[in-house]
């Protein structure tokens, strides 16, 4: 099959899949993008990315919106972690030995197997939720939230289930990877701690991860032994836990309820990351004046972080503040010229103020930095249109809808570029590409 070049090789794949799948009833999965996360996480996952022999700059570290407890991987590029996950973990050493414990699955090799399965029109859902979730980002207010991609829970579980082999197996490696960071491994204790009784309950009532990683009292046993020599010996840096609250701190602030996060904006020790907290509640609860107040606190101690910057354009975006939002997020992109997420909520706010030729330089950087975010395409399709690029604006629509894999939508909007833009130009062979998809998807 040939690729989307929006894609990576797997998605154009999963997405064939997806079409091809008997329909069932869905369950949408979101997938969070926001940039403030995205890179602590990316901090605390980078030194056990390292000592995994993997490159912290090629895998990712992204969240999807679901309280189950889950971590998978499809791929050697992205650790997906539920946020209900995120939010369960008390330390750092707890998250980072499932991040640990996830990049062992990719550097054992447990991956390989995959395309076999994906090959099986009955774990094509499971594929297909990963990918489409993956593709999809679109980063909206609330915390960035996402395109849904749906998947029968039965075929995801299927296909994501590793074996008790494979478990082992990653466990072993996950201890090594965290001992050769310098890091704590019996975090993973506490997170077995967890879902302790799991393999008791019915499959329905199981947590994800206690059904995609089976479990067993020997398991147990062996990681208890494996992790005692090392246990209390590797406090966390400042780093590690500045980090982890950030990123911790970030997510339970859009997801609980306002009046429960004022109450404990405080609770992590760090100053800036309360005042962050509170910015987002009282933004929550539509006090601006209270809202921009915290976020200049953070600011103020921290005045090169790009992600507060954005933050407060965030704020001021959605209050109907553009011009103010503009020059928020214009700072943000100064302290974080090549930051996909950031740059995308900067075009956003270039489109919104009617700046529509700089939008479209802006927005054309941050989808050649992230393909995945599918609100940035969606932005640049209302900058092409509005700047009488009709071609181009069906082009990206097309293309967008591709990768949420709405593939007779996209083959109508594709279908319509084709007509409008030059026989044989850039953009007339990425129509063709999506033309191509949607066919092979049909066949």
């Amino acid at each position: 099959m040939r690729q989307f070049r929006l894609l990576p090789a797997s998605l154009a794949l999963g997405l064939a899949l997806i079409a091809s799948t008997v329909a069932q009833p869905l369950r949408a999965l979101t997938l969070l993008r926001d940039p403030d996360i995205e890179y602590a996480l990316g901090q605390l996952a980078a030194p056990i990315l390292q000592a995994a022999g993997l490159n912290p700059g090629r895998t990712s570290v992204l969240v999807i919106d679901d309280r189950t407890l889950n971590a998978f991987v499809v791929d050697r590029d992205t650790i997906f972690i539920h946020s209900g996950l995120l939010l369960k973990m008390d330390t750092p050493q707890m998250l980072q030995s499932v991040l640990a414990h996830e990049a062992a699955h990719i550097a054992n090799g447990h991956l390989v197997r995959r395309p076999q399965n994906m090959r099986n029109a009955r774990t094509a859902a499971g594929i297909g939720l990963a990918l489409a979730a993956a593709a999809a980002a679109s980063g909206n207010g609330a915390a960035a939230a996402g395109i849904a991609a749906g998947s029968q829970g039965t075929a995801a579980r299927v296909f994501f289930a590793h074996t008790r082999a494979e478990e082992s197996s990653a466990d072993s490696a996950s201890v090594r990877y965290m001992v050769r960071a310098g890091r704590d491994p019996s975090g993973a204790v506490a997170v077995m701690d967890i879902f302790r009784g799991q393999e008791a309950l019915s499959v329905a009532r199981q947590d994800p991860y206690a059904r995609t990683h089976p479990m067993s009292a020997d398991r147990v046993r062996v990681l208890k032994r494996q992790t005692a020599a090392y246990e209390g010996k590797t406090p966390p840096s400042n780093a590690d836990l500045y980090w982890f609250a950030r990123a911790k701190g970030k997510l339970s602030a859009f997801q609980r309820s306002p009046k429960w996060t004022i109450d404990r904006a405080g609770e992590s020790g760090f100053a800036d990351v309360g005042q962050m907290r509170a910015a987002i509640a009282w933004h929550r609860q539509s006090n601006l004046q209270n809202a921009i107040a915290a976020i200049d606190s953070a600011i103020a101690a921290r005045p090169s972080d790009p992600f507060y910057h954005e933050l407060r354009g965030q704020i001021l975006m959605e209050n109907r503040q553009f011009a103010a939002a503009t020059n928020a997020y214009a700072a943000a992109v100064k302290l974080a010229p090549d930051h996909p997420l950031v740059l995308g909520s900067y075009g956003r706010a270039l489109v919104a103020g009617g700046q529509y030729a700089q939008a479209l330089q802006v927005l054309e950087k941050a989808r050649a930095r992230d393909g995945r975010d599918a609100r940035v395409i969606r932005d640049l399709a209302v900058a092409y249109a509005k700047s009488g690029q009709n071609g181009m604006a069906s082009l990206v629509t097309a293309e967008r809808y591709a990768m949420t894999g709405r593939l007779e939508d996209a083959k109508i909007h594709a279908t319509r570029a084709s007509g409008l833009l030059p026989n044989g130009s850039g953009g007339w062979q990425r129509a063709q590409d999506v033309l191509f998809a949607a066919q092979s998807a049909r066949r």
